[in-house]
């Protein structure tokens, strides 16, 4: 008789060692930065395109702190630069709570709420108006900054709020102290002031369908340009030379029959010249705020 070969019993498998879960976003955290980022996405939309915001009228506090210096940093508007603050501490929110995570979640939200805090005092003090969009973003910052320093991981080695706050509070008001000085002039060269007449005159062109048709090596287009000063980006202007000088002209001012730049188009009317802010408003039936005076 054959003899029976006895199979190897088969191997136990290896027991697979467990996956580790992905660490939960920072909910609290996660959530205000996001309000924060909407917020603060609208405002740098609004500056950038020249569009009105909703519920801040050319004559309202609102328009007096958002048109003035303060509303600009560094060349780009101040709702920019919290944009950018937003974003880092919604990034942060993601990943393990680890202890340098949370020191600059920390760190970005005491800049914020300090920031905050020096244009709130500035808009009362010397502008003497409030913005509801600025006190909205302060609020939450204010949250968030609270949020952070209650979430403080027992696991530090070697920490001490004394030892945090006698470097953080010195270098933050150094920093406050310095952009302050560049707002008023000492430093290096002041944020420029947009005209109060001539931002509500752009807006209100904006508003009656006008358009301004140019080209950016044009220097007739500059002169006009210039008459608006820094709320020049507010106008309702078309690029007919997006390729530079000598390129084809832009469909939008072939379709318009735009021979001379600049040329505007009012109520159906064009006026191929550059035109004083007076010419503008008679045109327009521009009414300026009473605070505001008309321009040569």
């Amino acid at each position: 008789m054959a003899r029976k070969t006895r199979g190897k019993p088969p191997r136990a498998a290896r027991p697979r060692p467990p996956m580790a879960a992905r660490p939960r976003p920072n909910w609290p955290i996660l959530v205000l930065s996001l309000i924060g980022l909407a917020l603060t996405a609208y405002l740098s939309w609004a500056a950038s395109s020249g569009s009105g915001l909703q519920g801040c009228g050319i004559d309202s506090g609102c328009d007096a702190v958002l048109s003035s210096k303060w509303a600009t940093l560094l060349g780009a508007p101040t709702a920019a630069w919290g944009l950018v603050a937003y974003g880092v501490l919604a990034g942060l929110a993601f990943g393990p709570r680890a202890g340098w995570r949370w020191l600059a979640t920390w760190i970005v939200a005491f800049a914020g709420v300090l920031y905050s805090v020096y244009l709130t005092t500035v808009s009362v003090t010397l502008l003497g108006a409030t913005c509801p969009y600025c006190l909205t973003s302060l609020a939450i910052m204010t949250a968030l900054f609270a949020v952070a320093t209650s979430q403080r991981p027992a696991d530090m080695p070697g920490f001490t709020w004394r030892r945090l706050l006698v470097r953080a509070v010195p270098a933050a008001a150094v920093l406050i102290t310095l952009l302050h000085l560049n707002y008023v002039g000492v430093l290096g060269r002041p944020p420029e002031v947009e005209d109060p007449f001539a931002r509500a005159l752009a807006l209100h062109l904006s508003q009656r369908g006008a358009k301004m048709y140019g080209a950016s090596w044009c220097p007739h287009c500059i002169e006009q340009k210039e008459m608006f000063g820094s709320a020049a980006r507010r106008l309702p202007y078309v690029e007919c030379s997006t390729g530079g000088q000598g390129s084809r002209q832009a469909g939008a001012c072939q379709s318009a029959g735009i021979r001379q730049y600049p040329t505007w188009i009012i109520g159906g009317q064009r006026f191929e010249e550059v035109l004083t802010l007076t010419r503008l408003a008679e045109l327009t039936s521009f009414q300026p705020p009473a605070q505001t005076s008309a321009q040569p």
